[in-house]
């Protein structure tokens, strides 16, 4: 009697065959007599040759291994029915035979050996529209009776491509078992997935998509296999061993597959192939280990060998958050920072639009929509197509196999008709809610639904309602609720934590006396249930509490309504986001007011919904009809200040009746403009918002032009910009050219690295009024400073503007200003560059110059006194002597050379984006005048929505495209230089960096963090380059040139802190790979405040500023084979790329040698 396999499991590790498909290619298979004429149809060679097969399975329980696979990869009817129909009609027996070929096998070896039941992917997918469930299903179900009837010990439904095809095989499996009265304990279901080298299955789903759908199931293990080597399972692998619950599988292929003589050749030796397994063990605690392609009887031996001295890690699980998913992420029901919210319009019940898109089978537009909600803050798509006329049935299944394809967002299928439920479940790869269950016909409608919850693995929304109706008062509420709570986890088995109870509200507006109340009912209902249940989820669908007012009454009393229900422990709610106000943006009258009507807080002098109405008897116009009331001249900045496309033309046509073309321009456009840059510069409007504005100018001249005069010209002044020789950096010169040609002026932009013969060029052809230059590097600054002297030989005096993040005010109206010989201003923004042009134009520069030597003259006289202080203190107690470094244990490296990683997952790096850099620094989001709380609450309503559909959309568009090389090379100090030694070699010298010494203070120097050369000891240093790719640049460059501002705006930082985080995280990585990270902090914002032992030290900045060392670095990485290559300022392109020293001593740290 063997013991169940399930013991055998948990009792060590457990070590499955090799690649079936090697083993036979590498043997003299007849077409004819051995396939039956039907080609590389490995399966028919059990029916054909179970000789073979027999001996196969033989040669890897001879070495060792636990378990050998069936024979059946592709032994089910809809893969042999693609060789023939009558092939297809061999599909059980193939099964059944194959699960006997397999137990002679292990019987003939002896021992407790195990037969799994081999289910593959096939060839056709339901998430692709390829087949339908109802035929995978039966297709399944044959082949899991025919493996059960064999007597496998278990099933392992493997290298599966798509959630939805393993959710089918799961159920065949549970199907098959329950008509022969088994269960998963008897023979249990095992599922190994297939990871792409792009970080995702087939389909797109990323690994926590797949463990979140497949968690609900009763299933053994949870594992990887084929596709790629064992390097490239890792990263996933360690996910795995931290977030799933039960035994973990690692089946690799022998390494990536190359082309030797036009046969595929896996390179992985059977030796590496022992080390990397035994590495997942011991560092992951994976119990199932086996090989896939590629992988022979040696490579399993090569493991089996050291199995004795291979002791796996214990784990220690992270539960994972409850969530729905989309088919390729998850949203977690219980978001940390908002409610999670569902979006009203994809219904065709609650928005019209919906329903006559519906009505005419337009299937792309009710897409669209689905889009759209989710732009606008949706988490979750409730979708509901049910209307009198249509088929239900029909439509779910349309659309949900349109929107789980096109959309990344989980689905709400909300549905009287169980059959239309199950129509959309049958189509939805990710992880469903179904909305909705109830009493209202006592248990009759769960006994419909949970078992399709638990088919599909589904979460439910829970209707406080039962056969007395719908629950109003709050006792009511909770009674049903608990009821429901009840059945759903005792009787169905279903967990608490996939319940969202909807506490149901109802509209406050009737006046009548038994309305009054519903409100704060519903309230304390929250609160109540939030203690009493406190594992499920609060839903409402909020507008419901306004129904009958007016659209402006509404947004307020939903806002308010939704703001207390989240206060009292709301979760959910099912709303239209856009519609929803933060407290700051209602007036306050307006918001005691709505308080009052919730609370009905009524007295015998005061009702509080007369109250409420009174306040909009004249606030009921849109905003739109606001603005038209307005004069003209009005309208026309309000559709500047409000960025505001849509009706413009209307407005300028009615406005050409009263003026010309360029009047409208310079005197109430431009009005406009100036009126932004006020609000800009007082910290009132932020720097995306007066982007748009700068859309809508554009957008007014475009239309305006054509109506102009021959001769006419909107010009104020003309300007040549440019990025000075070196730079590839162009976002701050772009934000200058959008705002000065937005303000009037005549703007040539001629790009970035531009030499200065090229910019003189430029001004002279254009007549140029003034020259404007931009960097960011701190080569750039000198790079200024050579260029104003070529003016200065070219007797050239155009007054120039210079910016960029490395230069300072100081340094540019002190020494640079002192340089030149015409007129020189600094602009910190574009707004500043714009105040110099206007000053320029209107030839009042010198109320600027009064101001320049009036800072001049205070920073003079600061200074002074801050010498006399050093002067005297220097007198008494000596000059700096610096600060002795300690000497450290130097660690390991892990290998010597260079390795490059293109296999990145944009979901491991976007938690490393440092989002007040990406918020505030690359999008101008500032606090300002506002209070901390406002200020939050804008980023949650407006900035987060933005950042969270743009990494979407980098994901789905290949937008961003990690790739990293890096490396380790023994070294030492020597004086002020660090000596790099050959990875082989460890006494030759291939590079040296000689970096400066601080003059004062701790004299500090790079060197100083290594053993010194007279130490004898080898120490270690890092090295790394970093690209998320040219593509970001391309698209910022097709926004710019559309004139679509604020995405180039929003892009282009995403693309820079990306590269960033890119950076973060791979020196996360290094120094795990170092041993040191036992230092690093716990959250991000320490880790961006150098919470961990040793530094990252990027060329240019203030520990090495000198750019040519770059050289070296990419000389030892050679970087270009990721994409990267050095400008003759030796800046790397493309732009959004970074490169690093990477020092382990724990006093190494920021600091400036300069």
């Amino acid at each position: 009697m063997r013991t169940p396999i399930q013991t055998a499991i948990k009792s060590g590790i457990f070590i499955l065959d090799g690649g079936m498909g090697t083993a036979v290619q590498a043997l003299d298979i007849d077409v004819e007599r051995d396939y039956l004429n039907r080609e590389n149809c490995i399966d028919i060679l059990t029916k054909t040759r179970p000789d073979i097969v027999q001996k196969i399975h033989e040669s890897f329980l001879q070495v060792g291994v636990n378990a050998v696979e069936t024979n059946t990869f592709g032994a089910n009817r809809l893969v042999l029915s693609e060789f023939d129909e009558e092939a297809a009609t061999w599909a059980y027996d193939l099964n059944v035979q194959s699960a006997k070929v397999a137990r002679l096998a292990c019987n003939s070896v002896g021992g407790d050996r195990y037969v799994l039941g081999s289910m593959g992917p096939g060839t056709k997918l339901i998430s692709l529209g390829q087949t339908t469930w109802g035929n995978m299903l039966d297709s399944y179900s044959e082949q899991a009776r025919g493996l059960l009837d064999g007597g496998v010990d278990a099933f392992l439904i493997e290298t599966c491509q798509d959630v939805l095809q393993v959710k089918c095989a799961i159920n065949a499996c549970l199907d098959a078992l329950a008509s022969c009265d088994k269960t998963t304990d008897e023979v249990p279901i095992m599922v190994s997935i297939t990871i792409e080298t792009t970080g995702t299955m087939l389909v797109g789903s990323d690994l926590e998509t797949i463990v979140h759908a497949l968690a609900p199931y009763p299933i053994l293990s949870l594992g990887l296999n084929c596709a790629t080597g064992p390097d490239l399972m890792e990263s996933h692998i360690a996910w795995l061993s931290e977030h799933w619950a039960g035994y973990i599988s690692v089946v690799p292929n022998a390494g990536l597959p190359e082309l030797v003589d036009g046969c595929a050749h896996f390179p992985l030796s059977a030796h590496a192939y022992g080390t990397a397994m035994r590495r997942f063990i011991e560092k992951y605690g994976v119990n199932i280990v086996g090989g896939c392609c590629g992988t022979t009887p040696k490579h399993l031996a090569a493991l089996i060998e050291q199995k004795d001295s291979i002791h796996p890690l214990v784990r220690n699980i992270k539960t994972i958050l409850p969530s729905a998913t989309s088919l390729y992420s998850p949203v977690e029901f219980k978001q940390d920072t908002s409610i999670l919210i569902i979006a009203e319009r994809t219904n065709a019940n609650g928005s019209r639009k919906f329903k006559r898109l519906l009505e005419e089978n337009q299937w792309d537009g009710l897409v669209d929509m689905a889009r759209e909600e989710l732009a606008g803050g949706a988490h979750i798509l409730d979708v509901c197509v049910d209307y009198v006329g249509r088929d239900g049935v029909a439509d779910l299944k349309e659309i949900v196999g349109r929107i789980v394809q096109q959309v990344d967002a989980p689905i709400m299928l909300d549905s009287t008709d169980a059959k239309a439920i199950e129509a959309g479940l049958k189509r939805a790869g990710g992880r469903c809610i179904v909305n909705s269950i109830n009493l209202e016909d006592g248990e009759q409608r769960l006994d419909e639904i949970c078992p399709l919850l638990k088919r599909y693995a589904a979460a439910a929304v829970a209707l406080t309602i039962d056969e007395e109706g719908m629950a109003k008062t709050a006792p009511r509420k909770v009674e049903i609720a608990k009821r429901l709570h009840d059945l759903y986890t005792n009787k169905w088995g279903l967990q608490s934590s996939d319940m969202m109870i909807d506490v149901l509200t109802f509209t406050i507006a009737t006046g009548m006396e038994a309305d009054r109340k519903l409100a704060v009912e519903t309230l304390d209902a929250i609160e109540m249930i939030a203690k009493e249940l406190p594992e499920c989820g609060l839903l409402l669908g909020v507008s419901n509490v306004s129904f009958g007012l007016k659209p402006p009454a509404r947004k307020v009393l939903n806002s308010v309504f939704l703001h207390e229900a989240i206060r009292r422990g709301l979760t959910a709610a099912i709303v239209h986001a856009s519609k929803i106000l933060p407290k700051h943006r209602i007036a306050q009258e307006h918001w005691d007011a709505a308080i009052d009507l919730v609370y009905d807080n009524r007295t015998d002098d005061f009702d509080p919904l007369i109250h409420f109405l009174s306040l909009f008897e004249d606030d009921v116009i849109e905003e739109v009809e606001e603005v038209s009331n307005m004069p003209l001249e009005q309208q026309l900045q309000r559709y500047i200040l409000d960025g505001k496309k849509e009706g413009i033309e209307e407005v300028l046509e009615q406005a050409l009746r009263e003026w010309s073309a360029l009047v409208i321009i310079n005197d109430y456009l431009l009005a406009g403009m100036k009126t932004v840059g006020e609000l800009f510069g007082s910290g009132q409007m932020q720097l995306p918002f007066v982007l748009q504005s700068a859309e809508v100018m554009k957008r007014a001249v475009s239309y305006l032009e054509p109506h102009m005069e021959k001769g006419e010209a909107v010009g104020k002044g003309r300007i040549v910009l440019a990025t000075v020789a070196g730079d590839v950096h162009d976002i701050g010169k772009n934000l200058v050219d959008i705002i000065l040609s937005n303000n009037g002026y005549t703007v040539f932009n001629i790009g970035i690295r531009q030499t200065i013969e090229a910019i003189m060029e430029a001004a002279d052809t254009h007549n140029a009024d003034a020259i404007g230059l931009s960097g960011l590097l701190v080569k750039s600054v000198g790079v200024m400073e050579k260029n104003l002297h070529e003016l200065n030989a070219k007797s050239i005096t155009t007054p120039v503007m210079l910016g960029g993040a490395a230069l300072t005010r100081h340094w540019a109206e002190s020494h640079l200003r002192s340089i030149y010989d015409g007129p020189l201003y600094y602009g910190r923004d574009a707004f500043e560059a714009l105040a110099v042009c206007d000053k320029l134009v209107a030839g009042k520069l010198a109320d600027i110059d009064d101001k320049i030597e009036e800072r001049l003259a205070k920073r003079a006289e600061v200074e002074a006194k801050v010498h006399a202080g050093r002067k005297e203190r220097v007198e008494r107690h000596g000059d700096d002597v610096g600060i002795a470094v300690d000497s450290v244990r130097i660690p390991s490296a892990p290998f010597f050379g260079s390795r490059i990683e293109t296999n990145i997952d944009l979901d491991v790096l976007y938690p490393y984006i440092n989002e007040t850099a990406l918020f505030r620094g690359q999008w101008g989001f500032r606090k300002g005048a506002l209070s901390r709380e406002a200020f939050d609450e804008i980023v949650e309503e407006s900035v987060r929505p933005i950042f969270d559909r743009l990494k979407n959309w980098c994901k789905e568009e290949s937008v961003l495209r990690p790739k990293v090389v890096y490396g380790w090379w023994p070294c030492n100090s020597d004086g002020d230089d660090v000596v790099i030694y050959d990875e082989v070699d460890h006494e030759e010298e291939i590079a040296r960096y000689s970096f400066p010494r601080q003059s004062k203070r701790a004299r500090r120097c790079l060197s100083d963090f290594f053993k010194p050369l007279s130490s004898g000891d080898k120490d270690v240093i890092g090295m790394s380059c970093v690209t998320v790719g040219s593509e970001v640049s391309n698209w910022t460059r097709s926004l710019f040139e559309q004139d679509e501002y604020t995405e180039y705006l929003y892009l282009h930082g995403i693309g820079v802190e990306c590269a960033e985080a890119l950076a973060e995280y791979w020196h996360k990585k290094m120094r795990v790979e170092l041993g040191i990270d036992g230092a690093d902090k716990s959250t991000a914002k320490e880790l961006f405040a150098q919470g961990y032992q040793g530094s990252r030290y990027s060329f240019g900045y203030p520990a090495c500023p000198e750019m040519d060392k770059q050289e070296v670095l990419f000389k030892l990485l050679e970087p270009d084979r990721i994409g990267c290559t050095l400008t003759e300022s030796w800046e790397i392109v493309p732009e959004q790329s970074t490169s690093a020293l990477i020092v382990h001593h724990p006093q190494a740290k920021y600091f400036s040698a300069t």
